[in-house]
């Protein structure tokens, strides 16, 4: 661990590409959705930098993309060949690869992220492992989860168009932080393999997280913290969140459209 890091997370980076390549790589002729470029430096690089510059993880597993991706760009190779990280070939599916990964670190906790988080910073990497560490403490959770809300993602980028998760508490978008606090949280992993499973059967999701529950969300009559009780019912361990206040947080590069706004927001903060 580098010196004057205070807590031993370790990191997972996932850095899967679709069968056949994604349209967004081919779209700037790369070999993996991971290295579109960004302010002219690959995404997975902004990622990596990200955990290096961080106080509280470090490098751990890069898994993906597949082994011919690799093979035919030697600027990925280079990447990949980074002593802090070992690269493991992607697996069926992200959650079947964040297994994997898991498994070859051996090592909890864990800091769980995509390669195609570009707008991810130390900064914000610090602030949810240290909320992911006092959450986890209070309640004993396994897994916790880095949701940002969509009022303040709204107020910074209002032309922006983001996946929004509706409670009747709230409106959230997803972060791409996930803190693996302990081997349990392996069950939830699993569960979301099912669910990749079952993507073209909508109603055998439904009944992993139970009728009910899914009514009361689709009427907004849940609220996030219901939501995550019924998942952890669901997945077996427990699962938390915490709020991450950065709207950046909200945006990976898996569209042309998100390369534009992301390579905006690196030109306007001069963040890179």
């Amino acid at each position: 661990m580098q010196q004057g890091k205070s807590e031993p997370f370790r990191s997972v980076i996932l850095a899967g590409e679709r069968p056949g390549g994604s349209p967004l790589s081919q779209v700037f002729d790369v070999p993996a959705s991971v290295m579109v470029p960004v302010a002219g430096t690959p995404c997975l690089t902004h990622v990596m930098r990200a955990i290096t510059d961080s106080k509280v993880a470090d490098g751990g597993v890069i898994c993906g993309p597949s082994a011919d991706a690799v093979a035919s760009s030697e600027q990925l190779q280079a990447l990949l060949e980074h002593p802090d990280y070992t690269w493991l070939e992607q697996a069926t599916g992200p959650a079947a690869s964040a297994l994997s990964a898991l498994q070859k670190l051996g090592q909890f906790p864990a800091l769980l992220t995509a390669g195609d988080h570009a707008l991810l910073t130390a900064e914000i990497i610090d602030d949810f492992c240290h909320q992911a560490v006092q959450h986890s403490d209070t309640g004993n959770y396994d897994l916790v989860i880095g949701f940002v809300p969509y009022a303040l993602v709204k107020a910074t980028w209002p032309q922006s168009r983001r996946t929004v998760l509706k409670f009747s508490n709230g409106q959230f978008c997803g972060s791409n932080l996930f803190a693996i606090m302990n081997p349990s949280a392996r069950m939830a992993l699993e569960f979301w393999r099912q669910a990749e499973a079952d993507r073209k059967h909508p109603w055998r999701i439904a009944r992993r997280f139970g009728f009910i529950a899914l009514l009361r969300y689709l009427f907004r009559r849940l609220t996030l913290e219901e939501a995550l009780q019924a998942l952890s019912e669901a997945a077996g361990c427990r699962i938390g969140h915490v709020e991450v206040g950065y709207a950046r947080a909200a945006v990976d590069v898996d569209s042309v459209e998100d390369q534009l706004l992301a390579e905006k927001i690196l030109s306007e903060t001069g963040h890179y």
